[in-house]
């Protein structure tokens, strides 16, 4: 079955209903985890509410991505696999800043490595259905996600550094 040029796996009405929820929760997922990286972090507000509306979303994506897998185990487990690791990054970055973890480093990390693996699951399963990423070897997919979004992580926790020594120095 295809939908929107896409090839969907399965026409089954109950993979289909999870599939449709895992889209629409994996685009809220995509639009408000770049949300809140592009928000200002001083302050509660945008990034704070964006990154709460981050979290929810990866948890439906997990929950439905783990159904999908379960009807489909042999040709999806990599996809379990992925999805557990967003999900158990995203809880790890979620909670350190709830219980208030001295520092930034395990919030940028599991927030930033859980958007890379959402972005890493996207594109093992849709690259080959891409125009211009359908060029690519199939390793790019595993790769491209993590070299870009690993450098964007050292970068915030850079600036996350520097802030905290202007601020220790005024």
């Amino acid at each position: 079955m295809d939908i929107l040029g896409i090839h969907v796996p399965s026409s089954a009405p109950v993979f289909v209903t999870f599939l449709a929820v895992h889209v629409t929760a994996a685009f809220t997922a995509l639009v408000s985890g770049a949300w809140a990286g592009l928000a200002r972090k001083k302050e509660r507000g945008r990034h704070t509410r964006s990154g709460d509306v981050y979290v929810s979303a990866i948890c439906v994506v997990f929950a439905t991505a783990t159904g999908m897998a379960v009807m489909r185990w042999r040709e999806d487990y990599h996809l379990f696999l992925i999805g557990t690791l967003a999900f158990g990054a995203a809880l790890t970055g979620f909670l350190a800043r709830r219980r208030h973890w001295p520092g930034d480093t395990a919030h940028i990390i599991g927030m930033g490595g859980s958007y890379i693996a959402l972005l890493t699951a996207f594109y093992v399963d849709n690259g080959k259905q891409l125009p211009l990423w359908d060029r690519l070897p199939t390793a790019a997919y595993w790769v491209l996600p993590g070299l870009i979004g690993v450098s964007v992580i050292y970068r915030a926790l850079r600036r996350a550094r520097d802030g905290r020594a202007a601020a220790r120095s005024t």
